[in-house]
């Protein structure tokens, strides 16, 4: 156990100092700013600061100011320092990378009041001083040693940076046409709007004009140049835009304001429809703050209670859209409440028929590994204590729910406890679908269009950016 221990001010003399040193790095940048509510653009933002006095990102002038408290607080005098007063010259700015030393020396000593004057500097790589100034303290009489309180593991997360990079995926991309089934709310409508917008899709709207038409109005979006086409009703909308794919008008489908089955019946019509030799299946795809990289769940949507063709399906569909992202080689788990295979467990079973599968070359382009618990899935540390080896245990790109119903708790959970951002689109057809909830947002229906281009421009040959790598 590692303890932190004070000097009394009896141990003190003139002369005697303390140092630290520190690395600044973005994230202390990032950190500092959450912590003060400080945003101001020469710290936090590069565009800014490039054309700033300095030139580049530079720390806050208190984050060296915080490091000599540090030093004061933890070194010399150290716990139970009381602090009166603290002077500071700010000399030289300090940039991501560069190394600053901490110093605090002992200038007075005043033994009636156990009042300290330090001297306080930083000084950068160079040798020259970033901060210089001057503090007053109170050092403690009495000894403290205590146990070093071991710091919380902070995840940095910036709401919509996994966007943005999905986002900037898509830049050389040309838009797709999409039809737009049932666009009459403001939120649908708003989406394909945004995605037409970004250059994603080249939306057709598919429904009742007139209801589209107060949509837009009360949205306050203005549909010029944006196609539409008219159908009575959601039913007639589904039905129409799998007609436009038929006849070469549309290569993807977005849902509108109706129900999934709306959709997804039209779709699956063994007649008119749009299958494919391969089951239909959905794949969300999430940022989640705490994790390093985007999380696909696979299904939470549209397979209830799959059997053991069905998830070889879903496994080859989530695959092929982490090939679309640049994951050339995705990590699949597949999930269940256990890591060993039981009987009474079909998902074990299951579980180890798919990796047997992927051994047989029936399932390509990825490294399957289960059963695995959720935890084991996504969590080194945990894999480590279950004595796993694998490489898909803790670094899992795919998540394989055992059904739908904790397929779709655990995306849920992830949304809404987590602050995961999330985007969904369902593959197999013959064309994808962006398939949203009715309770997501507008950038959710976004990110989901920039899958589905990614997917067809993968499929045509295009070759995109890397995501989460």
């Amino acid at each position: 156990m590692q303890y932190i221990e004070n000097k009394t001010f009896d141990e003190i003399s003139v002369g005697d100092h303390a140092e630290l040193t520190r690395t600044l790095s973005a994230q202390d940048i990032d950190l500092f700013a959450a912590m003060s509510g400080d945003v101001n653009p020469a710290h936090v933002d590069p565009d800014y600061a490039k054309d700033d006095v300095f030139h580049k990102v530079i720390a806050h002038g208190m984050w060296g100011g915080a490091l000599i408290s540090t030093v004061l607080g933890t070194e010399l005098p150290g716990p139970g320092t009381i602090y009166l007063n603290q002077s500071l010259s700010f000399r030289k700015p300090v940039g991501v990378g560069e190394t600053v030393t901490v110093r605090v020396s002992v200038r007075e000593r005043d033994p009636e009041t156990a009042r300290l004057i330090l001297d306080c500097t930083c000084i950068n790589g160079d040798g020259k001083p970033v901060i210089i100034g001057e503090a007053e303290v109170i050092a403690p009489r009495e000894k403290v040693r205590r146990p070093r309180t071991q710091l919380p593991e902070v995840h940095l997360h910036h709401s919509g940076a996994g966007y943005a990079e999905l986002l900037a995926m898509t830049e050389a991309l040309d838009p797709i046409r999409t039809a737009v089934v049932h666009p009459c709310d403001a939120t649908s409508l708003e989406g394909a709007v945004q995605a037409y917008a970004q250059g994603l899709i080249t939306p057709i709207l598919i429904g009742p004009p007139a209801r589209i038409n107060a949509a837009a109005a009360e949205a306050g979006l203005d549909l010029t140049g944006i196609e539409i086409v008219a159908a009575p009703h959601s039913h007639a909308a589904a039905d129409r835009a799998v007609e436009m794919v038929h006849q070469g008008q549309a290569v993807a489908l977005m849902k509108g304001a109706l129900h999934t089955d709306e959709v997804m019946g039209a779709v699956v019509d063994a007649a008119t429809g749009l299958r494919t030799e391969r089951r239909m299946s959905h794949v969300f795809a999430l940022d989640v703050p705490s994790y390093p990289k985007t999380l696909f769940i696979t299904d939470a949507a549209i397979n209830i209670a799959p059997d053991l063709e069905i998830k070889a399906d879903m496994i080859r569909n989530a695959v092929d859209l982490c090939h679309a992202l640049g994951v050339e080689r995705p990590k699949v788990a597949i999930l269940s409440a256990v890591e060993t295979v039981m009987r009474s467990i079909p998902s074990t079973v299951e579980a180890a028929a798919l990796c047997k599968m992927a051994d047989r070359g029936q399932i390509t382009g990825a490294d399957l590994d289960g059963p695995l618990a959720f935890d084991n899935a996504i969590s080194v540390a945990a894999a480590k204590t279950k004595g796993i080896t694998s490489p898909v245990a803790g670094q899992a790109d795919v998540l394989v729910a055992p059904d739908l119903e904790s397929g779709n708790m655990v995306a849920k959970q992830l949304m809404y406890l987590a602050g995961a951002e999330s985007a969904g689109i369902v593959l197999g057809a013959r064309v994808p679908i962006m398939l949203t909830s009715r309770a997501d947002g507008i950038m959710s229906r976004v990110a989901s269009a920039a899958l589905a281009q990614l997917y067809v421009r993968h499929r045509d040959g295009a070759a995109p950016g890397t995501l989460g790598l």
